[in-house]
């Protein structure tokens, strides 16, 4: 199982930006497909993106398209999103996740979560 340790997160005014960072434990990290999910108080966690083992193709959810954007760097073992215009409804926990195989293949894909990282958008 592919240990994830997030970092990056915080408190950010509507409108700003943050970069969330997910590092693995394990050299197996650059054969997985990766994704960012989060969860908001009172609600179930969702999918934000996913990017597959080579870097693409890249997948958003529809609320973050053309704001955040997903990447990764194979020789580090990272995945980050870099997270632009944040809105309050951003406020969630965001967990890295890594896939059980090189490409994403559906929500239900992701076997190993990291332990989550706040981030909170003020209006």
């Amino acid at each position: 199982q592919v240990q994830l340790v997030e970092s990056g997160g915080g408190l950010v005014q509507a409108g700003g930006s943050l970069k969330l960072s997910c590092a693995a434990s394990v050299r197996i990290f650059r054969t997985l497909a990766m994704g960012w999910f989060r969860q908001a108080p009172g609600k179930e966690r969702e999918f934000v993106a996913a990017i597959s083992w080579s870097g693409n193709p890249l997948y958003y959810a529809d609320s973050v398209k053309g704001r955040f954007t997903i990447s990764r760097d194979n020789a580090k073992n990272t995945v980050s999103l870099q997270m632009n215009s944040l809105r309050p409804e951003d406020t969630a926990v965001y967990y890295c996740a890594a896939g059980r195989s090189y490409e994403y293949t559906g929500q239900a894909s992701f076997v190993s979560w990291g332990q989550g990282t706040q981030v909170t958008v003020s209006s």
